[in-house]
């Protein structure tokens, strides 16, 4: 088999800023965008912000498109290792999920009625549910590629850095979609909600092209040769979650998943509210920044001293930072803004952590199963932890959602017109579970025996080599 060049790595990373930048948008911006903080500057909202039972409608919807997407994880990785296509098993699905992913991305925010709406409820209901539905037909095939291309523990670990920076790139480029369509609109005077369209239809279009360039120059068959399987989707999905050392990993991942999103859904209105500033997108970057200059040091740390203690550590630093966060604005000798820039730096060095070595993990687990069981689950492996961690990104979005309408008041405005505002009470509340998770991640992620998994596949390695010194195959 080929062994996969740099440019390779590189062209494979560019597909996920593609998709990372899709994410990104729906996951950071799609809360704010139908339920603003402040109903100030023209804002409005698309559904109602009512609860039923402490839970919102917008977030129901989103919990429920990714259980959904969920679901969809072991059946599409069951098609995708059992698929004959000549020119793979990965890439036939990241070509025709790709159009579709990034055009659904647009229209979730299109919602036909301007103002609260049971149309707009069904609306963002639908786009939701296919939005995750092509989201994971290109993702789980994509994430599969990784031991694929990776088959020595150095490429490994380069792919998971790659992937990792391509990743907080195109979340940075997410990121910033909220404050330039805010710029758009504020220099042209066009309409706050087309502005916002029309800068979320080039994105997509920006991802779009990322998400295709893998699809179309790399050449799977190159680097894998092995058969299609034939093993019903869910059997596979029931032997992968048989991997003792896979079930460690994936709660302790589904745990640290809820507590990451709901800060991550939180971010803007953390910044905005508890710190009183308009300048997110500058801490956001500075926040890239801090995660970027750390990721080589944790490609050599992770060679040093293992995965698994990398891990620990990151997650005690994000219960620090979530902690810290977690009294943002109450600190007055500390100014508001410096006390932003310490909580970026706070979050990240964990996200350098957790952006790399998680991905590694699931590849070594994955290596060391097919050589203990003879049966490569590669997809259906990330599939596992991708219908692992949406099942807590979906726990998150009702949290979170639940949380921010506690505190949430309405006043007149000087012309007399009522707007909403918000104490910020819930947010509070919300890093402080997210602090609580944490600390229970860490705690499970003890028992994660990274020594019998690296034994079992170095010994796989000795034998190989050991074959060929003695004129095997």
């Amino acid at each position: 088999m080929k062994k996969v060049s740099g440019k390779t790595k590189w062209i494979f990373a560019i597909g996920q800023m593609g998709w990372s930048i899709l994410a990104g948008i729906v996951s950071n911006l799609l809360v704010n965008f139908y339920l603003p903080d402040s109903t100030e500057g023209g804002k409005i909202t698309f559904v109602t912000s009512a609860t039923f039972i402490g839970l919102t409608v917008i977030g129901l919807i989103t919990a429920f498109g990714r259980i959904v997407d969920a679901v969809t994880d072991p059946w599409i990785a069951g098609m995708s290792d059992n698929c004959a296509s000549k020119n793979g098993k990965r890439i036939p699905f990241m070509r025709i999920a790709s159009v579709p992913f990034a055009v659904l991305t647009v229209l979730i925010f299109c919602c036909p009625i301007s103002g609260e709406s049971t149309v707009n409820i069904i609306w963002l209901a639908v786009t939701m549910i296919l939005f995750y539905i092509f989201m994971t037909a290109y993702c789980t095939p994509y994430n599969a590629l990784i031991p694929v291309l990776g088959r020595s523990q150095k490429d490994r670990m380069d792919i998971s850095t790659y992937i990792s920076l391509t990743y907080i790139v195109g979340t940075g480029i997410a990121f910033s979609g909220k404050m330039i369509w805010e710029a758009v609109a504020g220099a042209t005077g066009l309409d706050y909600y087309l502005c916002a369209r029309l800068v979320l239809g080039v994105l997509a279009a920006i991802a779009l092209l990322c998400m295709l360039l893998p699809a179309f120059l790399i050449r799977e068959k190159d680097y894998d040769d092995t058969p299609p399987g034939r093993e019903n989707a869910f059997r596979s999905l029931t032997k992968t979650f048989q991997n003792k050392h896979f079930r460690v990993f994936v709660l302790s991942d589904i745990i640290y998943w809820i507590g990451i999103t709901i800060f991550n859904t939180g971010f803007i209105y953390y910044v905005e509210n508890l710190l009183e500033l308009n300048n997110y997108m500058v801490l956001f970057i500075f926040m890239t920044f801090v995660t970027f200059i750390c990721y080589p040091v944790v490609n050599i740390l992770s060679r040093k001293f293992g995965k698994k203690k990398l891990l620990v550590v990151g997650f005690g630093l994000f219960g620090f930072a979530f902690l810290v966060s977690s009294v943002a604005g109450m600190v007055t000798f500390i100014p508001n803004v410096v006390y932003g820039f310490i909580i970026c730096v706070l979050v990240g060095v964990p996200l350098s952590i957790l952006g790399v070595i998680p991905q590694a993990i699931v590849a070594d687990i994955a290596e060391s199963d097919c050589v203990s069981t003879g049966e490569n689950r590669d997809a259906m492996f990330y599939a596992a932890r991708t219908f692992a961690f949406k099942l807590g990104q979906s726990i998150a979005m009702i949290i979170f959602t639940s949380l921010a309408v506690i505190g949430q008041y309405t006043e007149l405005d000087a012309a007399g017109k009522e707007i909403v505002k918000n104490t910020g009470t819930g947010y509070r509340l919300s890093l402080v579970i997210a602090l609580v998770l944490c600390v229970i991640a860490l705690v499970v992620i003890l028992f994660y025996n990274e020594k019998s998994v690296m034994d079992v596949i170095e010994g796989s390695h000795k034998k190989l080599e050991n074959n060929k010194e003695n004129g095997g195959e």
